[in-house]
């Protein structure tokens, strides 16, 4: 493995053998599969996919928490099998919605308990608590007992908790899954400037927020179950898609469109179509702009009035379109979970 590497897997695979009781027949359900990732030192690397992806199969083997079912990975050179002591000590790891740490204790005294786990001094434990509660803007809470605290702020603590111990490697697997809009607002612009600060510092993170693996990532990996579709910085996978011509298209409409009529049109690459609070907002992509002209006849026909149009660039959310042949959110409400 090449020392600039901080991650890299090799065939990586991951099978779970599931059985509802013990009556019914042993079945497999693949979560990875020939995984093949490499992670530069000094890198944000993203993991984009739904949810049921094989996103935190990846993250729980990288971590030592799941063996491989085949295939191997390494984390800062260290094989994550056959060293997994040598690799707990050069990692951390935070997973959104997880258990925060003592109910009963204040998040300072869950903080400095966990530094005294990597054997931090006092000292500078204190030091580094009082810093990132700052940053990350719950410095006012830091006696309170976590019990008490919401969801969001628990989620702060755990980010602390995470980059509290600044290893090598670093692992976040959704770390804003259930937060408001400003409080994951505040852990990207955090994620963001930590990385800024050293450029030894490596971090995966893992997400099925678009806007997240756009704003913070060096690089993305696409997967969907438990394959790895494409893999390159955000502005090159969007650059494939130079060719097509994306539009966002509000109408005044009593009712969802026939989307097969759209689809029928030559030179339409994809359409759907979302319910918003008075229209309906439609995402379309065309082979040649001359192609909108059909679609506005066939809008007319199906009585809707539009609102607003705006021709857009394409985004991370087009690539994966382009790759699955669905949005997210349509493979999310049909997906097996694997993570």
């Amino acid at each position: 493995m090449s020392q600039n590497l901080a991650v890299k897997t090799e065939n990586l695979g991951r099978i779970y053998k599931i059985r509802n009781n013990r009556k019914e027949k042993q079945r497999e359900l693949l979560a990875l599969e020939n995984v093949n990732l490499e992670i530069r030192e000094g890198e944000l690397f993203g993991l984009l996919g739904p949810n049921g992806a094989g996103k935190t199969t990846l993250i729980k083997i990288l971590t030592t928490l799941l063996s491989p079912t085949s295939g191997r990975a390494w984390v800062a050179g260290l094989d994550v099998t056959r060293q997994p002591a040598e690799v707990r000590k050069r990692i951390n790891m935070v997973s959104g919605g997880e258990t925060s740490g003592y109910g009963l204790l204040t998040v300072r005294e869950n903080l400095w308990m966990f530094a005294q786990f990597y054997g931090i001094p006092s000292a500078e434990a204190n030091r580094r608590i009082k810093t990132l509660a700052e940053i990350v803007g719950i410095a006012d809470r830091l006696n309170t007992k976590s019990s008490d605290l919401s969801t969001g702020l628990r989620q702060k603590m755990n980010i602390i908790r995470g980059f509290l111990t600044d290893l090598e490697v670093l692992f976040l697997d959704e770390p804003t899954l259930g937060l408001d809009v400003g409080a994951s607002r505040d852990v990207r612009s955090f994620i963001r400037r930590w990385m800024d600060e050293n450029p030894h510092r490596t971090l995966l993170l893992t997400t099925h927020y678009m806007v997240e693996a756009e704003e913070l990532c060096d690089r993305v990996a696409i997967i969907n179950q438990g394959r790895v579709l494409a893999c390159d910085t955000p502005a090159r996978l969007k650059q494939n898609l130079r060719h097509e011509i994306f539009f966002q298209v509000w109408v005044d409409a009593s009712r969802l469109l026939d989307e097969y009529a759209f689809l029928r049109i030559n030179g339409v690459k994809h359409f759907h179509q979302s319910p918003e609070e008075d229209s309906l907002r439609l995402e379309i992509s065309l082979e040649e702009e001359a192609v909108l002209s059909e679609i506005i006849y066939e809008l007319t026909a199906q009585s809707a009035r539009i609102l607003r149009l705006e021709k857009r660039e394409p985004t991370l959310e087009d690539v994966f379109v382009q790759l699955v042949g669905q949005r997210m959110e349509e493979v999310e409400n049909v997906a097996v979970p694997a993570d």
